[in-house]
């Protein structure tokens, strides 16, 4: 019994070996295009051709030794593509009532009733980002977020 716990995990080991190197190489590919597209020098290549150029450029790795990252690779600085984070003041995100629309936009009256709301809160909701005027809700909710509030407004329940 023993050994055959060993056997099969020897065997899943061997088989996940292949996806190490993978991940290794996705991982070190994905550093080399973020910093190629932050230098603008992605000369117009896509992802997926930058991806099969960089992979078929990186060593093979032994097949006894996993491939992993060098350990003197810098860490990444942050999560590439994010937002910044809006530091506002503690009593602005909290403090008060949430800032919601007065009515359904002009702009969504071709959408059926639900969308324009919908759209109308949306675009509210994130206009109150940058001021606090959410009132710390955060979108959804259970027991009610912002958008379920805004919507009973809007429909003037």
């Amino acid at each position: 019994m023993f050994k055959g716990l060993i056997v099969s995990g020897v065997f899943v080991l061997l088989i996940a070996q292949p996806s190490l190197a993978q991940d290794a190489a996705m991982k070190i590919c994905g550093e080399k295009w973020q910093a190629a597209k932050a230098s603008g020098s992605t000369n117009g290549a896509t992802w997926p051709k930058f991806l099969a150029d960089c992979r078929s450029s990186l060593p093979a790795a032994p097949a006894s030794a996993p491939a992993v990252a060098p350990a003197s690779a810098p860490a990444p600085a942050g999560k590439p593509n994010s937002k910044p984070a809006i530091d506002l003041p503690a009593s602005a995100k909290v403090a008060g009532a949430p800032i919601f629309p007065p009515a359904v936009s002009a702009k969504f009256a071709e959408l059926r009733p639900a969308q324009a709301r919908q759209k109308t809160c949306s675009e509210q909701y994130q206009a109150n980002k940058t001021t606090g005027g959410n009132a710390g809700l955060n979108w959804l909710e259970k027991g009610g977020g912002y958008w379920s509030q805004c919507n009973k407004k809007l429909k003037g329940v």
